[in-house]
């Protein structure tokens, strides 16, 4: 199989898979336990913790390890929604971006049909992109949160989190003048972002960020949240004083040693695989110019790109379809966000970006990793231009 949906997830290394698997067994204590076994244990988290925290510049002590993303992500919107409404008595204002993964989307639908959060959506310009001066638009008295993901899952649009950070700076000052004593905490979901761009979340200016491990191969269902010194959020797992009262249960010892270890590896090696990866993106970009009517969707300057991923609009026909003919091909794609991929809707990030709704339902997404090499991408275009032209032939559309 021609696996190219590196974007939905990756294989575990095998340095990963090795530094686990000792945590599996001879080395299972509790780390909550205090006898020997158990302080093993406490010490592979703690270590993992400063090692996780140090290609984010940041402090070990503002680390919460969770089980992926979607928890991270949930954990920031809700959390701090709920310790602003304490705050202001009053429910509280959120800002999103209309292209963030569902598990941010869903998050503030939820916080609104329960709470009366009120949610501005900020629109993306036709490459995907939040204007900052929107951002700055959107802010209110009364706003608590802002999130914007630092690079799409499904386009590979990056994002300016470095401006936006800017920009909450710009009104955190405006309230101390004001003596508003409501925080505003600015979250990324930086999931697609941390294997190929240097993240150092002083620079960015971001109070809260997520990652899952499974993105830059290590394990399924670890992930963590940095949260900046003093950020008030208030917990939403009770149950336990794990992660310093803030994410009760008992640690996941081995995916955390796993996620600490990936992130290492992914740290040490980045350079090197953006260049690697932006060569073959590149070189798929260009070789899809042999099907009439697919057209890259995201930012044309590859500077602004994720070096991973390339999606395409083909027109006139489904990009289900598609992925259907490739698996048979032995050749693994996907039509967006591997969350929605059961979903019939039209991808909402496209729409975001003005397509209607038959083009975005020709959404396919090419996403890279390091074991894609130029013979991938040609094999894959000898079969998708004849996949194209025989969908084409079926459709009726014109």
């Amino acid at each position: 199989m021609i696996y190219l949906d590196n974007a939905a997830t990756t294989p575990v290394s095998d340095e990963v898979l090795d530094a686990m698997m000792p945590f599996f067994s001879e080395k299972f204590g509790n780390p909550s336990s205090i006898y020997a076994l158990g302080r093993e244990a406490k010490d592979a988290v703690n270590e993992s913790r400063e090692t996780v925290a140090k290609p984010l510049g940041a402090s070990p002590s503002e680390i919460i390890f969770t089980s992926g993303a979607t928890e991270s992500n949930n954990l920031a919107l809700k959390g701090v929604c709920q310790s602003a409404a304490n705050i202001l008595r009053s429910t509280p204002h959120v800002i999103v971006s209309s292209i963030e993964h569902h598990c941010v989307l869903d998050s503030a639908k939820y916080l609104t049909k329960s709470y009366g959060v009120d949610v501005t959506y900020l629109p993306v310009n036709e490459e995907g992109l939040v204007d900052p001066q929107d951002v700055a638009d959107a802010i209110r008295e009364n706003t608590a949160l802002i999130s914007v993901m630092y690079g799409n899952n499904e386009t590979g649009s990056i994002e300016p989190i470095a401006e936006i950070g800017k920009v909450v700076a710009a009104a955190r000052e405006a309230r101390k003048k004001s003596e508003n004593v409501l925080p505003i905490v600015f979250h990324t979901d930086a999931v697609q972002a941390f294997q190929y761009i240097d993240i150092d979340v002083d620079k960015l200016g971001v109070d809260m960020l997520s990652l899952t491990a499974h993105k830059f191969y290590g394990p399924k269902g670890v992930g963590l949240l940095y949260v900046r010194k003093g950020t008030k959020f208030s917990p939403q797992q009770q149950g336990g004083a794990q992660e310093r009262n803030l994410r009760a249960g008992t640690e996941n010892v081995p995916y955390i040693v796993g996620m600490a270890k990936a992130m290492q590896l992914a740290a040490e090696h980045r350079a090197e695989a953006a260049n690697k990866i932006t060569e073959l993106r590149d070189y798929l970009i260009e070789r899809m110019k042999e099907i009439p009517d697919a057209d890259l969707i995201g930012p044309k300057d590859p500077e602004k790109r994720l070096p991973h991923i390339a999606s395409f609009l083909f027109k006139r026909i489904e990009g289900e379809s598609i992925l259907i003919n490739l698996d048979l091909v032995g050749i693994a794609a996907s039509s967006g966000s591997a969350c929605t991929s059961g979903s019939l809707e039209p991808s909402h990030v496209t729409k975001a970006m003005g397509y209607g709704d038959m083009e975005a339902h020709g959404a396919t997404r090419f996403s890279l990793g390091k074991m894609n090499t130029k013979t991938d991408i040609d094999e894959l275009m000898k079969h998708l231009p004849v996949i194209v032209a025989k969908l084409r032939a079926m459709s009726p559309i014109k």
